[in-house]
């Protein structure tokens, strides 16, 4: 089979780019109404990032500056304790995803992030974005609405720990990952939940 022309290919890759920032519009206009002017800023301002399966993101060692609105694919937020990966929450499509307190503070924190799956996702750059809320009012709005989602992981997250046995986390956690725990490794569950993963095999079994 020929290949594509140079010019094809970004002309694939521009319409590639337009569809993706598309998503991105529908997604602020769940929470804000977006002008023109804003929409121009934030086609400005992103860009369209992809990553592997197994790729690190975001190194704990490193201060956190971009955040990544997820388009297809699914990460993995963790930090090591005594040499294990605990996973501490999932982030998938139609999600922003970074280190929450990094790239609040701009200071080192304990996570790290790294892909589950190939994942496609639109970038913004913590100064782009102070420049977007400078600019625009409405986006403090936007941010005070959508990171109920983020503060919802955690909270989730809160939430399971408070369940006893073993089983009970499990259903808490298929119940807050009713969409997505199919693609997500056992082993990553199971450091979820802060069980074996030949307990989590043994639940598995019993449903």
């Amino acid at each position: 089979m020929g290949s594509y022309p140079k010019t094809a290919k970004k002309s694939i890759q521009k319409d590639r780019i337009i569809e993706q920032q598309e998503k991105l519009f529908r997604h602020f206009e769940n929470y804000i109404k977006l002008n023109d002017g804003l929409k121009a800023a934030l086609s400005n301002k992103i860009s369209f990032v992809s990553f592997k399966k197994g790729e690190i993101i975001h190194h704990a060692d490193k201060i956190c500056t971009k955040s990544y609105f997820i388009q297809k694919g699914l990460f993995r937020i963790y930090f090591i304790k005594d040499g294990k990966e605990i996973s501490e929450y999932f982030p998938a499509e139609g999600e922003w995803s970074n280190s929450p307190r990094s790239f609040r503070t701009r200071a080192i924190d304990i996570y790290y992030i790294d892909a589950i799956e190939d994942t496609e996702a639109l970038c913004l750059d913590v100064d782009d974005l102070m420049f977007l809320f400078e600019s625009f009012p409405e986006m403090e709005r936007y941010a005070r609405l959508s990171m109920g989602t983020v503060f919802g992981h955690f909270m989730e997250r809160i939430t399971s720990m408070r369940f006893t046995t073993a089983k009970e986390k499990y259903n808490h956690f298929i119940k807050t990952y009713h969409d997505i725990h199919h693609r997500i490794p056992l082993g990553m569950i199971a450091s979820y939940l802060g069980i074996t993963q030949e307990t989590l095999s043994r639940i598995r079994a019993e449903k």
